[in-house]
C-alpha cells in the first residue's frame, strides 16, 4: 500500500511538470501573439495617418483573436494560480488544515472540469460547422479570413484548461493521501494520522446538500436568482475560482428558469465566443503590457525623485511627492497594484531615511495608489464602460476632475497631518535634502512620462485614437522609452509578455462569465423588481446609491476590484438607470468606492501587494493597515462628495 502511495505521488508530480510545461508553451504562443496584436494596430495607426492606407481587416482579427488568446492562456492560468478567487478562508485552511483545504479544493476542480468541458461540447458543433461551410469573417473584397482557426483555439484551449483542473484535483487527492496515510511509530508498529479540519468539511458539504435540494424544489424565478446570488457569495468566500462560480450557477440559473439544458449550454458556449468577441476588448492586453513595460523602464521611479525634489521644503514634502508621482505614474498605466509594487520600492525607503514614520510612509503608498484606478487611462473604467455599455472616452472624461480632487485631497490631508499631527508622519526632525537634481535633469526625466501620456491621453481625448489604439500606441512608446534607457532586457521583456497574458485572461474569464451571469439575472427579474422595490419605498437614486456603496466597500473587503464590479453591476446597472441615474458618473463613484476595498482589512489587495514588496519582514498587516486609515478616510470623503455632487464627474460631458 506504501508504495502504492509513493508510486501516485511520484506519477502525480510528473503529470503535474508536464501538463504545466505544455499549458506554459501554449501561453508563451498566445503571448506573443498580443505583441503581434501590438505590431498589427501599430501599423494600422501609421498607414493611415502618413500612408492614407490602413491595414484592411484590423478590427476583426483583433477582435477574434482576444477569444482566441484567452482560451489559450486560461490553462496556464490556472497552473500559474493566477485565475482569480479568494484566499480568506481557503488560505487559511491551507496552513492549518490542509486536509480539509484539499478536500474542499477538490470540488471546486471538478466543476472547473464541469465549466470548461460544457465550452468544448458547445464549440465543437461550432468548429465542424465553420470547417465545413468555409466560414468566414471580414468583407468580401476587402479582407477576409476563416473562422475555424479560432474556434480551434477555443476548443483545444477548453480541453487544455480541463486537463488543467485534472492535474489540480491529482495535486488534491495526493494532499489527502498524505495527510492520511499510515506512519511509523516504532519499527513494528504504525499509527494513522488524523486529518484536522473536518468541521470545515462538513459544513461544506452541508452548504452542497442545500444547494442541490434547492435545485430539486419548484422556485420561482426571483426565488432562483436570488438563490444563484447567494450560494455564489458564499461558493466565492469558501476560495473557488470566481470565474467558475459565476457560470456554474448561472448555467443552472438559466436550466432552472428555462427548464432546458440545452438552452443553457447554448447560452454558455454563446459567451464563450461571443462576450468579448469586440475590437474594444484589445484594450485590456494592450493598457496591461504598458503598465508592465513602464514599471520595467523605471518611469515611476523617476517621477518621484523628480516629485520629491521639487516638494522637499513642504511639510509632508515627501508624502505629498508620492501622491504626485502616484497620479503621473497612474496617467501612463491605470493599474493600482503595479504603483503600489513600484512605489513600495522607490518611496518607502527614501521616506523612512529622511526620518519619515514608517506606517505613514507605507499608508502613504497604498493609499496614493489607488490613483491608479481613477486617473485616466483607468483598467476599472474600461472593464465598467464594457459592462455598462458606455464610452470608455467619456468616462476617461469623467475622471479627470474626480482624480484630480482625489490627488488633492490627499496631498492636503497629508499637510494638514504634518503640521498639526506631527508625530503621525515624522519619527525624527532631521532636515530633508534630495541631492544631484537640477532643472535639466529633472525635465529629461519628465519627457518620457509626458511622451507617454501624450500619446494615450491626448490621442484618445483628441479622437485620434480610439481606446484600442491608444493602449497599443502607448504600449509601443512604451518599450521604446524603456529600450532607450536600457532597462529592457530579453529575459525582462519575457516575463512582461507572460504577465500581460496571465493578468489578461483573468480579466477577461471574468468578464466572460459575467455575460452569463448577467443574462441569468436578467432572466430571473431581480433587476425590475428591485427597481420597482426602490421606487415604491421613496428612497430614490440617491437612497439606493448609499446603499449600493455600503456593499461595495464591505465586499471590498474579501474580494479584488473587478470580481466586485463584475458580481454588482449586472445587478445594480438597470436599478440605476430605472432611477434615472447618470451611467457615467455612476462608474466614478464605483470605481473609488471599489478602490476604498483594497485599503481595508481582511482582503485589502494594495496592502498585501505592498507587504509582498517591501523587505522588512519587521512590517506586519497591521502597520500598513494602520497607516491607510487616513486615506480610507479621505477615499470616503470624497465618494460621498461625487456622490451628492454629480456635475463633479460631468464637468466634460
Amino acid at each position: 500500500m506504501a508504495s502504492i502511495a509513493r508510486q501516485f505521488r511520484y506519477g502525480t508530480d510528473l503529470t503535474v511538470r508536464a501538463v504545466s510545461a505544455l499549458t506554459g508553451g501554449v501561453s508563451g504562443a498566445a503571448s506573443i501573439w498580443i505583441f503581434c496584436l501590438m505590431i498589427l494596430i501599430c501599423a494600422d495607426i501609421v498607414g493611415r495617418s502618413l500612408l492614407n492606407a490602413p491595414v484592411q481587416g484590423v478590427s476583426e482579427i483583433v477582435s477574434n483573436s482576444i477569444v482566441a488568446i484567452v482560451f489559450l492562456q486560461a490553462a496556464h492560468t490556472l497552473m500559474s494560480g493566477r485565475m482569480t478567487r479568494t484566499d480568506i478562508l481557503i488560505g487559511g485552511l491551507e496552513e492549518d488544515r490542509p486536509f480539509s483545504a484539499a478536500v474542499i479544493r477538490l470540488v471546486f476542480h471538478f466543476a472547473g472540469i464541469g465549466v470548461f468541458a460544457v465550452i468544448a461540447q458547445g464549440t465543437w458543433p461550432k468548429l465542424v460547422d465553420a470547417w465545413v461551410e468555409n466560414e468566414f469573417f471580414g468583407a468580401q473584397g476587402v479582407f477576409t479570413a476563416p473562422v475555424w482557426p479560432i474556434k480551434a483555439c477555443l476548443f483545444a484551449g477548453s480541453l487544455l484548461t480541463c486537463l488543467a483542473f485534472a492535474t489540480q484535483v491529482l495535486k488534491d487527492v495526493k494532499e489527502i493521501v498524505n495527510h492520511g496515510r499510515a506512519e511509523p511509530l516504532t519499527v513494528r508498529h504504525t499509527v494513522i494520522r488524523s486529518p484536522r479540519g473536518w468541521p470545515y468539511i462538513i459544513a461544506f458539504g452541508a452548504l452542497i446538500a442545500i444547494g442541490y435540494a434547492v435545485l430539486l424544489t419548484d422556485l420561482s424565478r426571483i426565488e432562483i436568482g436570488v438563490a444563484a446570488i447567494v450560494f455564489m457569495l458564499l461558493l466565492i468566500f469558501s476560495g473557488a475560482h470566481i470565474a467558475v462560480v459565476l457560470i456554474v450557477l448561472s448555467f443552472l440559473g438559466i436550466w432552472l428558469i428555462r427548464d432546458n439544458p440545452n438552452v443553457a449550454i447554448r447560452s454558455l458556449a454563446l459567451a464563450a465566443d461571443g462576450a468579448i468577441n469586440r475590437y474594444l476588448f484589445g484594450v485590456v492586453p494592450l493598457f496591461v503590457l504598458m503598465g508592465l513595460i513602464v514599471d520595467v523602464a523605471d518611469i515611476g521611479r523617476d517621477a518621484y525623485r523628480v516629485a520629491a525634489w521639487m516638494l522637499q521644503k513642504i511639510r509632508g514634502g515627501l508624502g505629498i511627492a508620492t501622491v504626485a508621482a502616484n497620479a503621473v505614474f497612474a496617467s501612463i498605466t491605470g493599474i493600482s497594484i503595479a504603483s503600489a509594487a513600484v512605489f513600495s520600492r522607490v518611496a518607502v525607503p527614501q521616506m523612512v531615511a529622511n526620518g519619515y514614520n514608517k506606517r505613514f510612509a507605507l499608508g502613504v503608498v497604498a493609499g496614493s495608489s489607488v490613483l491608479g484606478m481613477l486617473i485616466p487611462p483607468s483598467l476599472l473604467l474600461i472593464i465598467y464602460g464594457v459592462l455598462a455599455e458606455q464610452s470608455v472616452g467619456a468616462l476617461f472624461l469623467a475622471a479627470i476632475v474626480p482624480g484630480a480632487l482625489l490627488a488633492l485631497v490627499f496631498a492636503v490631508g497629508i499637510y494638514l497631518m504634518a503640521r498639526f499631527k506631527p508625530r503621525m508622519v515624522m519619527q525624527s526632525a532631521r532636515p530633508i535634502r534630495i541631492e544631484g537634481e537640477t532643472w535639466k535633469t529633472a525635465l529629461l526625466k519628465l519627457l518620457p512620462i509626458a511622451t507617454l501620456v501624450v500619446i494615450v491621453l491626448g490621442g484618445i481625448y483628441s479622437g485620434f485614437f480610439t481606446p484600442t489604439e491608444a493602449g497599443a500606441a502607448g504600449a509601443a512608446a512604451a518599450i521604446a522609452v524603456a529600450l532607450a534607457k536600457r532597462t529592457l532586457t530579453l529575459a525582462r521583456f519575457w516575463r512582461v509578455l507572460v504577465d500581460t497574458g496571465l493578468v489578461s485572461s483573468a480579466i477577461l474569464l471574468l468578464i466572460i462569465a459575467a455575460s452569463m451571469y448577467s443574462r441569468m439575472l436578467t432572466l430571473s427579474t431581480i433587476p425590475q423588481e428591485v427597481t420597482v422595490l426602490f421606487a415604491d419605498a421613496g428612497l430614490g437614486l440617491f437612497g439606493f446609491t448609499l446603499i449600493y456603496l455600503a456593499l461595495v466597500i464591505v465586499m471590498g473587503m474579501i474580494l479584488d476590484s473587478t470580481s466586485i464590479m463584475l458580481i454588482l453591476l449586472p445587478l445594480s446597472l438597470p436599478i440605476v438607470a430605472g432611477l434615472g441615474g447618470d451611467l457615467i458618473w455612476f462608474g466614478i463613484v464605483t470605481v473609488i468606492a471599489v478602490e476604498i476595498g483594497l485599503l481595508t482589512p481582511p482582503f485589502g489587495l494594495t496592502v498585501y501587494v505592498v507587504k509582498a514588496t517591501i523587505a522588512d519582514r519587521n512590517t506586519t498587516l497591521g502597520d500598513i493597515f494602520i497607516g491607510t486609515f487616513p486615506f480610507v478616510v479621505m477615499m470616503s470623503l470624497v465618494t460621498l462628495i461625487l456622490t451628492f455632487a454629480p456635475s463633479l464627474s460631468l464637468v466634460f460631458e
